[in-house]
Parts: C-alpha cells; sequence; structure tokens
C-alpha cells in the first residue's frame, strides 16, 4: 500500500460540478492499494499517516519551525482519495504498467474499510469517491509532499 500525503491549507474534490469532500488545514491522501493489501495494512497505514509529523510546532520556541505536529495535534482535516496509479510500475517503457494495483471490487471494498477506520480514530475525514471522475483542489502548503509506503 502506498500514500502520497500533502499536507494543505485546504482541499477538496468534486464530481460533476458538486463537491462531494472538503477540508480546510490538514493533510490530502491519496492512497494506492496494492494485491498485498489487507485490513490490517490499511490500519497501519491510516495509523501511519494520521500520525505523521508534518506540521510546524509553533508552540515551543525550542522547537519554533520544526515538523513535530500531526495532523491530529493541529486539529486538520483528512481528505482521502483512492488513486489506483500510485501502484503503477514505471521503471521499463513509456506507458505505465498497472498490474500492481489491487482488482477494483476488492480494492472498493478495502478503501471503504480504509475509510471507516479513519473516520474511528479522527473527527475531521471527508473523502472523495471510489471508481468516480473525480477533479481534486488543494493548496499545497509549503510545498511538503511524502510517499508513504506499508507492506
Amino acid at each position: 500500500m502506498k500514500a502520497l500525503i500533502q499536507r494543505v491549507k485546504g482541499a477538496s474534490v468534486t464530481i460533476n460540478e458538486q463537491c462531494v469532500g472538503t477540508i480546510e488545514q490538514g493533510v490530502l491522501a491519496y492512497i494506492g492499494l496494492g494485491h498485498d493489501d489487507t485490513l490490517q495494512s490499511a490500519q497501519r497505514m491510516v495509523d501511519k499517516i494520521l500520525t505523521y509529523r508534518i506540521f510546524e510546532n509553533d508552540d515551543d520556541p525550542a522547537k519554533y519551525g520544526k515538523l513535530d505536529k500531526n495532523v491530529q495535534q493541529v486539529a486538520g482535516g483528512l481528505l482521502l482519495v483512492s488513486q489506483f496509479t500510485l501502484m503503477a510500475k514505471t521503471d521499463k517503457g513509456r506507458r505505465p504498467d498497472f498490474g500492481g494495483a489491487m482488482a477494483p471490487d476488492m480494492a472498493q471494498t478495502l478503501f471503504a474499510q480504509l475509510v471507516a477506520y479513519a473516520k474511528t480514530q479522527h473527527a475531521n475525514v471527508a473523502t472523495g469517491q471510489f471508481g468516480a471522475d473525480m477533479q481534486v483542489s488543494s493548496i499545497n502548503d509549503g510545498p511538503l509532499n511524502f510517499l508513504l509506503e506499508v507492506k
């Protein structure tokens, strides 16, 4: 499982000109699911995203400007977007190979479980719609982007 996370000042997902998910300051997380991913790996990924320290600590003068707080500590939002293209193999040729991505029916179920778990762990969780043609807008803060992996 892979997650591309971005620290954002705000982000939203629109489908057919209707906003289906939005957050203010927080983390936009694109989630890629692979063949071997399970509910346990999904839970580990959510836990990692929620505790990954990518926000500055402005409260402690000794830590001013250091990335010392996570999204929960800053009461930020979490926007989860399913993104199978993260699982593409790109090392050969000029066309991505999506063979590493989980089958859509299984991925939809696991992504729904991931979202449900995230909502039990964090108060402000939004999401896109699995398999839809989504327009994602974000104001990247920093910019700070990290590729997280859970095996």
